[in-house]
């Protein structure tokens, strides 16, 4: 494949996950994973390889970014190997863009890493989960992998808000939602105003705080993913259609939601017509650097 042609795809998602690696080790432990799949709704298997996800985008005409999701020093579960993402979307570069996770705490050696994934396997960005990784985004020991990725001019994708990940399990799973308070983020575009930043999903409890940091740094954006569109905040769609339509991306959270059902909740939204294009493939294409126009 030689690539995405971005005449022929109807949508780029944003957010997919990458759960289960070519060896079949699964990401997250059986209780987060029960957790996660009764919060989202979910029937029956959500386990795609990555093969399959690319069949599954191709069938669609969409492409999609996809990510692991590296929590190694916290949950002990190995994560499916960055490596093995950057591989697959080569060779399913017709659908697939390549994102890749490193554990903060892996410090210096995360950082060599982060050069070695875009310099040699063409990743793009990179997947962080304040609460699954237990950090603060700010957190100083971090600005070192953020170092280079602000020099390579990566993307850093930062879970925001509360996440279905160890919801209604006991405790939540052990799991703390104060990390995922976007201003921490603010910190992080502050201090590296070259890099481009998504806040990821509607941030509740915190979305006047994402929609504030959105529209006060020029490279942060905002996508959309794990919640169904028609539970929105008013507040979100509001600035989609106005001053963040050049800033808010298309992302479903696939597995856990689908791009079928997301979809068919945004088609009852009320976007302009003009603004529905950009949320879907437009915005996206410019800031994966597949379109050119500023980002």
């Amino acid at each position: 494949m030689n690539g995405i042609d971005l005449d022929s795809v109807v949508a780029i998602d944003v957010h997919t996950h990458a759960e289960v690696s070519r060896n079949g080790t699964v990401s997250l432990d059986e209780e987060l994973h029960e957790a996660s799949s009764a919060y989202f709704g979910v029937e029956g298997e959500r386990k795609p390889t990555l093969p399959e996800i690319a069949a599954y985008y191709r069938e669609r005409s969409m492409a999609c970014v996809v990510f692991p999701v590296d929590t190694e020093s916290t949950t002990g579960h190995p994560a499916v190997p960055s490596e093995e993402v950057a591989e697959a979307a080569a060779e399913h570069s017709d659908v697939l863009i390549p994102f890749a996770s490193i554990d903060p705490a892996k410090g210096k050696f995360g950082a060599r890493r982060a050069r070695r994934l875009v310099e040699e396997l063409g990743v793009k960005g990179f997947k962080f989960h304040p609460n699954l990784q237990e950090f603060y985004p700010n957190e100083r020991s971090v600005y070192v992998l953020y170092e280079t990725l602000a020099e390579l001019g990566a993307i850093a994708l930062f879970h925001t808000g509360q996440t279905g990940i160890g919801a209604g399990a006991p405790g939540g799973g052990g799991i703390r939602l104060k990390y995922s308070n976007p201003l921490y983020v603010d910190d992080v575009a502050a201090d590296f105003p070259d890099m481009p930043i998504v806040l990821a999903h509607p941030s509740f409890p915190w979305q006047d705080e994402a929609l504030s940091i959105a529209t006060h740094k020029p490279r942060v954006h905002i996508d959309l993913s794990g919640w169904s569109p028609r539970y929105f905040p008013a507040q979100l769609v509001r600035y989609a259609n106005t001053l963040l339509q050049d800033k808010v991306l298309f992302g479903s959270d696939y597995p856990v939601i689908s791009p079928d059902r997301w979809l068919a909740s945004f088609d009852k939204l009320d976007i302009k017509p003009e603004v529905r294009p950009k949320i879907l493939k437009d915005n996206a294409a410019r800031l994966l650097g597949l379109a050119k126009g500023p980002e």
